[in-house]
């Protein structure tokens, strides 16, 4: 069985950048979902209803999550592949913004 080649690739949310880490086949829609993601929290933070960075991120992924689920309900969803992509790049996301907080705890 073949090694996937792992990326690292960064990526800016809310003038902050994030190394994730990534198969090479995923890293456009890494940055696509990173691109989606900043433009999000952007919309939040420049409506001045929210503070603070956590946040604008929980109340991003909440609009994001129920965007997908109104798709899925209009039968335009994502497949079961796509949407264990999708998984795997939350995770790689909450962890590197985990990593991010630690750091910053330091």
């Amino acid at each position: 069985m073949a090694t996937k080649d792992i990326l690292q690739v960064p990526v800016r949310i809310l003038d902050k950048e994030y190394t994730i880490a990534c198969p090479a086949e995923e890293r456009d829609g890494l940055i696509e979902s990173a691109r989606v993601l900043n433009d999000k929290m952007r919309d939040i933070r420049s409506s001045g209803k929210v503070i603070g960075s956590e946040r604008i991120a929980v109340l991003a992924a909440l609009n994001i999550t129920h965007e997908l689920l109104q798709q899925r309900q209009q039968g335009s969803g994502y497949t079961g592949d796509t949407g264990r992509r999708l998984r795997r790049l939350q995770e790689r996301i909450e962890s590197a913004l985990e990593s991010e907080d630690r750091q910053l705890k330091l």
